[in-house]
């Protein structure tokens, strides 16, 4: 069963393994260091994580249609961390981790031809659309 906690979850990883890539970049002498990433993400930013699953038999479709979102969206100015992950144990399962400054820049998103485009052709490939956790970055304070 997959609840909301373990979307959570994942979600926390998954946020976690996007702040050590900037770690990484600290060696590319770009002059960052590690945790430096973090900085590109302010508390309070509007965070989202989603799940959307394939009808049995459109996993490869979904995919596909849903492949291209990861370039179209990074290239977006307002987002400021996209993953798209698919379980290894569950094909065609897949798990969007997205955050935006704040609303107004997530509905502008969503408002995009190429995201409509997509939720377009949810109710041939998807079963039960996508389910949406809208949440907030936290930061210490201070931070």
């Amino acid at each position: 069963m997959h609840t909301p906690a373990r979307l959570l979850a994942g979600a926390v990883l998954l946020a976690g393994l996007f702040f050590a890539a900037g770690a990484a970049t600290a060696q590319d002498g770009s002059g960052q260091g590690p945790g430096d990433g973090y900085a590109n993400v302010a508390g309070g930013a509007y965070s989202i994580v989603a799940e959307v699953r394939a009808k049995p038999g459109k996993e490869a479709e979904l995919r596909a249609i849903t492949l291209p979102l990861i370039d179209l969206v990074r290239g977006d100015p307002a987002n400021l961390v996209y993953f798209l992950q698919e379980n290894r144990e569950s094909p065609g399962h897949f798990i969007f981790y997205e955050i935006f400054a704040n609303e107004a820049d997530f509905e502008a998103h969503n408002a995009m031809p190429y995201v409509q485009d997509w939720f377009a052709r949810l109710p041939e490939l998807a079963d039960g659309g996508v389910k949406v956790m809208r949440m907030e970055v936290l930061v210490p304070d201070g931070n």
